[in-house]
């Protein structure tokens, strides 16, 4: 069997993040398909949150090594306060140094034919340009999204960095591998010598882990036999790449003209990191009796709750078209109706109108949401949603991803 060196800081126990799903679910269905995978991760201490829940999913046969590492944030500052090279190209920089020893002691005892990592964490390229310099490992760099952005990082040496990291990936690894179409374009545009090596892999949802999802989260009807339906956003809501602000106001005007009643629909927003920035914009729009705040849950608790609600929202904006939620592959798989509150131009609608899914507005325009909802939400009520189509849900399955990822590795390193 071919092997795979892993390097991801997205690994079991860590909690809170979607993009610990790519690589574990890659290294659940890769050994089927003639590659085992060894995992070079951080220490947990690394972490900010730990869960248990997903480690069970770590095949035993998978060698996971976890490098020292520290958060810079929070176990390098001094009353608060560290210098910004210490956080440069992020905050786990100091994940590089025990990780490229490690991994030099790995390549020796498994002698792997392939070094893959994947961003967002960008020292997971550093890891692994150095491993493929020291060795001359083939390397396939995992970019999912795109890295040095117009105005993102906001900090002009930070955004140097990353520059740097992604135009050495772009022309020393053998493939540069984006999850959407768009941003794959945007990097063949920007590295034209590069252009026949960059792929699209996209995200998924694995099947194994909807099974057996009976969790029911929704709330008591009322003397009259009804209650308000669930509209669930499931992940974090980013202040600029989300923000729901107009979403909000929408509710407001619906309210307000007696088109929507809190008694008709909740909005919950499970996970989302910012229920401040929820709670005051409820606050200051009056429609929270609408929205419900929800704490985290385990990974397979918050599918369940995506297979009981009534209907599932997913939200980008524009200025991330060429990005994609990794969530709305799993949205995919419940089943249910969609309301996608994003650019149509964007790859996030793409995906939903690929799945034959048309419930879109703009996410910064109030008058779109406004039409929208009690349109869709009459649809729910009325038996007339539409629900994703079965073979672009199918088409969506990590093992079909895997499989594409294996067949990419096979170019590199044939039979």
């Amino acid at each position: 069997m071919k092997k795979i060196l892993m390097i991801a800081y997205h690994f079991p126990p860590l909690a809170g993040s979607s993009g610990i799903q790519r690589t574990l679910r890659f290294v659940q269905h890769l050994p089927a398909l003639g590659w085992q995978p060894v995992v070079l991760t951080a220490d947990p201490r690394a972490y900010e949150q730990t869960s248990e829940d997903l480690m069970r999913d770590v095949p035993a046969s998978t060698p996971v090594c976890r490098a020292f590492a520290l958060d810079t944030a929070r176990h390098l500052n001094i009353k608060g306060r560290y210098p910004g090279w210490m956080a440069r190209p992020d905050r786990w920089i100091s994940w590089r140094f025990d990780a490229v020893r490690q991994g030099m002691r790995l390549i020796r005892e498994h002698r792997p034919d392939v070094i893959w990592s994947t961003y967002p964490i960008a020292t997971a390229h550093v890891i692994a340009q150095t491993l493929h310099r020291n060795t001359g490992i083939p390397w396939v760099a995992d970019f999912r999204d795109p890295m040095a952005q117009e105005g993102y990082p906001s900090d002009p040496q930070t955004w140097r960095s990353y520059q740097r990291i992604e135009e050495t990936a772009l022309l020393q690894a053998r493939h540069s591998v984006f999850t959407t179409p768009g941003a794959a374009a945007i990097y063949r545009e920007r590295y034209p010598d590069a252009a026949e090596r960059v792929e699209v892999l996209e995200n998924g949802y694995d099947e194994e882990s909807f099974s057996g999802s009976g969790l029911s989260l929704l709330p008591e009807k009322n003397p009259n036999g009804q209650r308000p339906l669930i509209l669930l956003h499931s992940g974090i809501v980013y202040p600029s790449e989300r923000d729901p602000t107009q979403l909000f106001m929408a509710l407001q005007r619906l309210s307000a003209s007696g088109r929507l009643k809190p008694t008709d629909v909740r909005i919950r927003f499970r996970a989302s990191v910012h229920d401040s920035l929820l709670s005051s914009l409820a606050t200051r729009f009056g429609v929270a009796e609408f929205i419900e705040m929800c704490p985290p849950v385990p990974y397979r608790e918050a599918l369940a709750e995506m297979l009981s609600v009534d209907a599932l929202l997913v939200m980008q904006a524009s200025n991330c078209n060429a990005q994609i939620p990794a969530k709305i592959y799993e949205y995919l798989r419940a089943g249910k109706p969609i309301i996608g509150l994003t650019d149509p131009a964007g790859d996030t609608a793409g995906v939903l109108r690929g799945a034959g899914l048309d419930a879109i507005a703009r996410l910064d325009v109030t008058e779109e949401i406004e039409a929208l909802l009690p349109a869709f939400l009459d649809g729910i009520r009325e038996r007339r949603a539409v629900l994703p189509a079965r073979d672009a849900v199918l088409r969506a399955s990590r093992r079909g991803r895997s499989e594409a990822l294996a067949q990419l590795l096979g170019r590199i390193v044939p039979s």
